[in-house]
């Protein structure tokens, strides 16, 4: 037994961006080469289903953010960033910058982590929870698929191996920041 066991605490949750869970309608639809030779890119790559309409989700529309949003916690990976209980210190670190200067951290943040044609590291660019490193707009970018190129690719669309455009920043700074939206109240002291 380790020393967390020991004293009661859980382990961290191994998930990853391939993980599936598919009997319990949580899928991932990261293409593998073998899919993509077959045509059947945006099936899970675990039981073959066709949830997602590609493209709509690939039009970017605003107005139709919910559907992305839907679609995004079908993917089990998303879904679990989605669902994920943000401890005091998020809560109260995003409530301390409020709405504005967090837009703008989270433009900044997608500019310099996925705005550049080949992102250092990418694919590991983004720390999850299980880092130490993360923060409400980390967790943000997971949960919308804008936390590497290869996300952003299947996700919205937007292929790699080119500078994000202005109109493409801004698209995935704003879904990065309705996810800390619907995570966070900032009218009610963080109580959602």
């Amino acid at each position: 037994m380790g020393n967390n066991a020991k004293q009661g605490k859980l382990q961290p949750l191994e998930i990853r961006c391939i993980s599936a869970a598919c009997d319990k309608g949580l899928h991932c639809f990261k293409s593998t080469r073998k899919m993509q030779v077959a045509n059947e890119t945006g099936h899970c790559r675990h039981c073959g289903i066709q949830l997602v309409d590609w493209e709509r989700v690939h039009e970017r529309d605003n107005s139709d953010i919910d559907y992305t949003f839907t679609m995004l916690k079908q993917e089990f990976f998303r879904h679990y960033m989605w669902h994920i209980d943000l401890d005091h210190k998020l809560i109260d670190y995003a409530l301390n910058k409020g709405l504005q200067v967090l837009g703008e951290m989270c433009e900044k943040r997608i500019r310099v982590s996925v705005g550049t044609a080949q992102p250092f590291r990418d694919g590991y660019q983004t720390p999850r929870e299980t880092s130490g490193n993360v923060n409400i707009i980390h967790l943000a970018q997971h949960a919308t698929a804008s936390c590497c190129r290869t996300c952003i690719e299947y996700w919205h669309g937007i292929p790699k191996g080119r500078e994000l455009t202005e109109d493409e920043v801004k698209y995935l700074s704003d879904l990065a920041l309705l996810y800390i939206k619907s995570k966070i109240s900032f009218a009610n002291g963080g109580v959602p």
